[in-house]
């Protein structure tokens, strides 16, 4: 069972680097590199990837510089699963998130356990509190880079746990449906099943587009929704679309996502309502991340 993990990124040179590298072995462990391929996305970047640093983590890491004017990453995920080689499927719509050492390993076994397996990890924002709040007080690029510097994470990924905050479409831990995965595997036949990524979605950074696809793999019939426990991704800044804004200009671009939202799918977003097969170990430093689970699952949060 090979994986073919699709990487999409805009004007981030400096992030792209940690993600591909926490992509490649010997960083991933218990897989090998013929298990998988990396296919890295550029979305039109005005500062395009070197294609040599991406080829140097190994020959099955491929580039494609994609032409557009689109700010949504859809396309471009579209775009990465159709040069994919391998009938499972990863889908990482933002290329500024560093992974957790287990993520390809458990990610297979995820996907052994149905051909309509959706195996998801749950998302963290490096820094001590959620990215656009952490920024207001200080917390910039070069604290970033300080942190992850001091935390030795190219050693043990693991210890990120330790360094982040559960982001807000994980905030309730393991034990509610996130309101989407930022590192999201599959088979081809239910991604194309799904109808990929709607390039409908074009707001800038795709508005709710993953959180949508996300939501439909979860209700589409007979799916089997697998969280991995102490496997996850870790938001670096960039300037995200909604990460990385603050104060009134995000409130504005989220309720302009939330309208999209409802105008393409006559709903408002919600988070599905899919209980969930559990996968993986704990290290240590996600200890914490367990007993904040039990205690939002102990106060009547969905289980």
């Amino acid at each position: 069972m090979k994986i073919s993990v699709v990487v999409v990124n805009y004007n981030m040179r400096r992030e792209a680097v940690r993600t591909l590298f926490s992509l490649a072995t010997p960083y991933q462990r218990r897989i090998a590199d013929e298990d998988y391929e990396v296919i890295v996305v550029d979305n039109g970047s005005a500062e395009p990837l070197d294609r040599r640093v991406i080829e140097s983590f190994g020959p099955r890491f491929r580039y494609f510089f994609r032409e557009t004017d689109s700010a949504s990453p859809a396309g471009a995920v579209n775009f990465g699963v159709a040069k994919a080689r391998h009938d499972c499927i990863g889908v990482f719509v933002d290329g500024a998130r560093i992974v957790s050492p287990g993520l390809l390993f458990f990610a297979r076994q995820g996907l052994a356990i149905s051909e309509r397996a959706v195996v998801g990890a749950l998302g963290w924002h490096l820094g001590p509190d959620y990215q656009w709040l952490s920024m207001t007080r200080g917390y910039d690029r070069e604290a970033e880079d300080e942190l992850l510097r001091q935390s030795e994470w190219t050693t043990d990924g693991y210890r990120l746990f330790s360094i982040s905050s559960l982001a807000g479409s994980s905030m309730y831990g393991y034990f509610r449906t996130p309101a989407e995965c930022n590192t999201l595997f599959l088979r081809r036949a239910l991604y194309e099943e799904l109808g990929g990524m709607d390039e409908h979605f074009t707001s800038i950074g795709g508005g709710l587009v993953n959180g949508d696809f996300f939501r439909r793999a979860c209700e589409a019939q007979r799916t089997e929704l697998v969280i991995l426990l102490g496997e996850g991704s870790f938001h670096q800044l960039h300037g995200g679309a909604s990460t990385n804004v603050t104060g009134e200009e995000r409130d504005r671009r989220m309720l302009r996502y939330a309208c999209e939202y409802e105008a393409i799918r006559g709903r408002p977003f919600a988070s599905p309502e899919k209980d969930a097969i559990y996968l993986g170990s704990l290290p240590p430093p996600a200890f914490a991340v367990l007993e904040h689970s039990i205690r939002q699952a102990a106060q009547g949060k969905r289980a």
